[in-house]
C-alpha cells in the first residue's frame, strides 16, 4: 500500500509541478487522504526531494538546448547562445538563492497551512485571468530575446513562490507574461529556471535532514526512489502537454482551476473532509 500511495503521490507531483496550478495545494490534499505512514521530518524532506524526478524530465527533454558544447568538432565547439542563456538563468536564480537560504525554515513553520495555500491559489488564479484579458502582442518571442534585467525580474517573481500555494511555475509565468513574453517563452524559461532552484532546494532539504541526525530506512529510500521515478515519467508528459497547449490556448483555464481548487482546499480545512 505504501508503494501504491507513493505512485499516486508521484503522479500528482509530476502533473502539478509544471502546470501553473500549485503542486503544494495538490500535495496537501494528497497527504490528507493518502496518509503516508512516515515521520513528519521525512515527509517534509520528501515533498521537496521528489522534485528531483520532475526536474530530470526537463534535463532530458531540453538537453540539446542546455548542453553548451557542440558535438560536431568541425564547428565552433562552444555554443555562445547557450552560455548566455545559462548566465541569464544564473541571474534569475540569485533572488531565490539568497532569500531561500534565509527564509526556508521560517516559511515552512509559519505559512505551510490551508488558509495561506488556498489564498495563494485563488489570488494567482485571478492574476492569470486578468493578465490574459489584457494580453497584448508579446515583445519577447524567444529565450534569446530575454534581457538580463528581464531574467532578474522573473527571478524576483520566483521568490514569491516560496509562499505555499503560489506555484513556482505559476509565479514565474505570471512574471514573464507581465514583462511581455509570449506564452511559450514564459513557460519554457520557467522550466529551465527550475533546474538550479529545484536541485538546490532538494540538496538543502537532504543536508538538513542528515544534519539533524536522521537516517534513511530501507522503506524510506524505496519510497523516495519510486516517487522520483514516477514524477520523472509523468513530468515528461506534463511538459510536452503544456508546451503544446500554450501554442494554441491561453492560461485562463488554469486561473479558473486554481480558484476552484483554492475553494476546495479551504473547504477541506473548515469542514474536515
Amino acid at each position: 500500500m505504501d508503494i501504491i500511495k507513493t505512485i499516486l503521490y508521484g503522479i500528482v507531483e509530476g502533473i502539478t509541478e509544471w502546470l501553473p496550478v500549485s503542486s503544494t495545494g495538490h500535495l496537501i490534499l494528497a497527504e490528507k487522504y493518502l496518509n503516508m505512514p512516515f515521520s513528519e521530518a521525512f515527509l517534509e524532506m520528501f515533498r521537496v526531494v521528489i522534485q528531483l524526478g520532475a526536474i530530470m524530465a526537463v534535463v532530458v527533454l531540453y538537453f540539446p538546448k542546455l548542453w553548451p558544447f557542440c558535438a560536431d568538432k568541425s564547428q565552433n565547439y562552444i555554443k555562445p547562445k547557450t552560455w548566455v542563456m545559462w548566465f541569464k538563468i544564473a541571474v534569475a536564480t540569485l533572488p531565490a538563492l539568497v532569500l531561500g537560504l534565509l527564509l526556508d525554515d521560517w516559511l515552512e513553520a509559519h505559512l505551510y497551512n490551508y488558509v495561506v495555500v488556498a489564498a495563494m491559489l485563488i489570488l494567482y488564479g485571478i492574476f492569470f485571468i486578468l493578465i490574459e484579458n489584457k494580453k497584448k502582442k508579446p515583445r519577447i518571442t524567444s529565450i534569446d530575446a530575454l534581457t538580463y534585467k528581464d531574467a532578474l525580474i522573473i527571478g524576483c517573481w520566483q521568490v514569491l513562490a516560496m509562499i505555499p500555494g503560489t506555484s513556482r511555475s505559476g509565479a514565474t509565468i505570471v512574471g514573464g507574461l507581465l514583462l511581455g513574453a509570449s506564452r511559450p517563452v514564459a513557460a519554457e524559461f520557467t522550466f529551465l529556471l527550475a533546474i538550479p532552484v529545484m536541485f538546490g532546494a532538494s540538496l538543502l532539504k537532504v543536508v538538513k535532514y542528515l544534519m539533524d541526525g536522521l537516517v534513511f530506512t530501507g522503506a524510506e529510500l524505496t519510497v523516495l526512489s519510486v516517487g522520483c521515478l514516477v514524477a520523472f515519467l509523468v513530468s515528461v508528459a506534463s511538459i510536452r502537454f503544456l508546451m503544446n497547449f500554450v501554442k494554441k490556448h491561453d492560461f485562463k483555464v488554469f486561473g479558473w482551476y486554481r480558484i476552484v481548487l483554492g475553494i476546495v482546499v479551504l473547504a477541506a480545512a473548515v469542514f474536515g473532509f
